[in-house]
């Protein structure tokens, strides 16, 4: 076992990788020399060598476009976007081949490609640099998309995604990149797609989040004092998402809570509550709440706390749902 942060257990998973299988190659801005913008890739170049550890030219669409024909042709590229809000112009390429070459071909070709992209609010970073953009990419038929919230579940996620034959948008949540420190694993092991993390069980109220938020929400529970028997779950994958983690757990308690970085009208946290109304509708003692950003464009350093969602604004959604 290692003490990690997420930082490094990303840096644990893709030394995994690239040492596992030599078709394995990481590419991207400053991804060798300098070893990434966040130092992700630290010490790989030097490891690997430059043609598994590729620098690019500043041009997402073609980092993008060149990894997807890398595997199609038999490679596993791993391509590193330096901020989410960078990914925006890849999507033509994502969505229109990424993620369709599988029906495309009728099962002959698959897109084995991963794309790793720092993402969401709380560094006072630029604009487009803090964008939540989960369910724009989970809306891509053919697209996987995982955002881990801890050390543990990076390196095993990434692995996971690094070996699935399709096409996987990887989130990194920056904010906590280096708030959480773990025990992992120095050996091989991965965490499958689909499955969520139950992160703690309760009785009367279902919280579910991912990424940073996360962390938030822990945050919040603690200041619950006991109040109330709290279940939350970390989603881990957007895309496909555990349904039946979500499901028996709203059965269970009858009250909801879904929070996330992203902007309220469109979020992932309405997928969540349709398939609640779906299947769980008869269990809900009050309508599930949602804990989001403001539906305005990421705001300047200055305003940043007063969009991102936060420990208080967590417990009045959960103060909401319990006293309807």
């Amino acid at each position: 076992m290692v003490v990690a942060n997420i930082v490094q257990a990303v840096t644990m998973g893709l030394r995994q990788e690239l040492a596992r299988d030599k078709n394995v190659i990481v590419l991207g801005e400053d991804v060798g020399l300098n070893g990434g913008v966040f130092r992700a890739t630290d010490g790989l170049y030097k490891e690997f060598g430059p043609n598994r550890i590729i620098d690019t030219p500043l041009a997402e669409l073609g980092i993008v476009g060149v990894s997807i024909g890398l595997a199609v042709n038999g490679m596993k590229p791993v391509a590193e976007i330096q901020f989410s809000g960078f990914l925006y112009s890849t999507f033509d390429q994502l969505l229109s081949h990424a993620g369709r070459i599988r029906m495309r071909s009728r099962g002959r070709f698959t897109c084995p490609l991963v794309v790793r992209a720092p993402y969401g609010g709380g560094i006072k970073a630029l604009e487009l640099h803090c964008e939540s953009g989960e369910s724009i990419f989970s809306h891509v038929p053919g697209l996987k998309m995982v955002i881990p919230s801890n050390p543990y579940d990076t390196k095993g996620l990434l692995a996971a995604a690094i070996r699935d034959p399709d096409p996987v948008i990887f989130y990194e949540p920056m904010r906590i990149y280096r708030a959480i420190k773990q025990d992992i694993p120095e050996e091989e092991y991965f965490v499958p797609i689909g499955k969520a993390n139950i992160v703690q069980e309760g009785d009367d109220l279902t919280l579910i989040a991912w990424g940073a938020m996360v962390k938030t929400c822990q945050e919040a529970i603690e200041k619950l004092n006991s109040k109330y028997s709290v279940e939350l779950i970390d989603l881990r994958t957007i895309n496909p998402y555990d349904a039946e983690a979500v499901i028996s757990s709203v059965k269970k308690t009858g009250r909801c809570v879904i929070a996330h970085e992203a902007i309220r009208t469109c979020g992932f946290a309405a997928e969540l509550i349709a398939s609640i109304n779906e299947k769980a509708l008869l269990s809900l003692h009050a309508p599930v709440v949602r804990v989001t950003s403001p539906d305005v464009p990421f705001p300047m350093a200055k305003l940043e706390n007063y969009f991102l969602p936060d420990v208080n604004r967590v417990l009045k959604g959960m103060e909401k749902v319990m006293s309807f």
